[in-house]
Order: structure tokens, then sequence, then C-alpha cells
């Protein structure tokens, strides 16, 4: 099983894909600079929120 997501960071995640989704691809290298871009918290935070767009891309599960 995998590790429970806080809800600040799936929250954060639905309304970046909501409002920037051109900006994220299913490649979790690519998002974390684009977060970083963004200016989105700090590292270990900002690697959760990549990590958890990336699972959404790969899944289909983007909110559109």
């Amino acid at each position: 099983m995998g590790r429970v997501k806080p809800r600040a960071v799936k929250k954060l995640a639905e309304r970046l894909l909501k409002e920037h989704r051109e900006l994220f691809k299913p490649d979790f290298e690519h998002n974390k600079l684009k977060l970083k871009e963004l200016g989105i918290g700090g590292k270990k935070f900002r690697n959760r929120v990549a990590g958890y767009i990336t699972r959404l891309l790969k899944r289909g599960l983007s909110t559109q």
C-alpha cells in the first residue's frame, strides 16, 4: 500500500492542475522544476506535490 498524502498536498496539486494544466507532464523531474518556477513551498513539500501531480497524470485522473 502507498502512503497517505496530506490534504494540503492533494488540494494544491488539484488546484494547480486546474489552473496550469499545460505546464505539467507525467514526468516527475519536469513537474518538480515547474513547481520551483512557480515558487511553491519548500523542497520536501514541492516533491510531494510533484509526485502527486505525476501520479494523477499517469493514471488519467487529472482535473479538466
